[in-house]
């Protein structure tokens, strides 16, 4: 392939094991995108293709991800925005038959790198397979700054809006060996927050279970609230899924 096709909010270029994106700026309602500038994703981290009628006469080319494959995804379950999508591409009417074309061309792809089967059809990766946003990274929460160098989560509580529980346990650090995972939620919902979820045996046990969250999230001292202009989709989002890329490294670390 190794051809390129530009869309209103991204460029795809497509590789011959790959589609690298590079996504506009200045996209309306797309921060996010913006944020994450450039990803690489092999067509092993893909399910299927799909092309179907945008808004005002567009045409929509998005790539489904498998399960598993994508942290930002992963973090993300569910809740982003369709202008925030990272796999799809916005055309004009123009180019339906070039988006048809390359739809085409990326499902055989797609087949091809499952042995020429719809193996892969609805089968989780079994690891991370695109790549996560790079550490370090940092955001402000409402009630504290949030940091990630890459081995630790660290929150220092902010004393204008961390509660009394919090304040009181004193600022945090979560190496990730001591993670099973993450909590995101949205701050463009209600009750917006990042919870860190802990292995039931901590650093040296055996579970890799999650322990259950400590109350509300404003009572947990293993997670921060968002609130209006606190963890935009855009800082935390990207911080989550570095946190969740790291975990699951930690975890298959000799």
């Amino acid at each position: 392939m190794g051809d390129v096709l530009a869309g209103t909010n991204a460029v795809w270029e497509f590789e011959p094991d790959a589609v690298v994106i590079r996504y506009s700026r200045g996209v309306r309602g797309a921060r996010l995108l913006q944020a994450l500038g450039e990803r690489r994703v092999p067509h092993a981290a893909l399910e299927s293709v799909e092309l179907a009628d945008g808004r005002r006469g567009a045409v929509l080319l998005r790539a489904v991800p498998r399960r598993g494959a994508d942290p930002l995804v992963e973090a993300a379950a569910g809740q982003l925005k369709e202008a925030a999508d990272p796999y799809r591409l916005v055309l004009p009417e123009q180019s339906r038959t070039l988006a048809e074309y390359y739809r085409d061309e990326l499902a055989a792809a797609i087949t091809a790198q499952a042995g020429g089967s719809q193996a892969l059809s609805g089968e989780p990766a079994a690891r991370f397979l695109v790549d996560p946003p790079s550490a370090p990274r940092s955001f402000k929460a409402y009630d504290a700054k949030a940091l990630f160098d890459g081995r630790a989560v660290s929150f220092r509580w902010f004393w204008t809006g961390a509660s009394t529980a919090k304040w009181k346990a004193g600022d945090q650090l979560f190496p990730v060996e001591e993670l099973s995972g993450v909590d995101w939620r949205s701050p463009e919902l209600s009750h917006g927050h990042l919870r860190l979820l802990r292995r039931t045996g901590g650093a040296g046990g055996e579970s890799d279970a999650a322990a259950g969250p400590v109350g509300e999230a404003d009572q947990d001292p293993a997670a921060v609230v968002f609130g209006m202009g606190y963890g935009p989709v855009h800082e935390s989002l990207p911080f989550a899924a570095a946190v969740l890329a790291a975990i699951r490294a930690a975890r298959v670390r000799p």
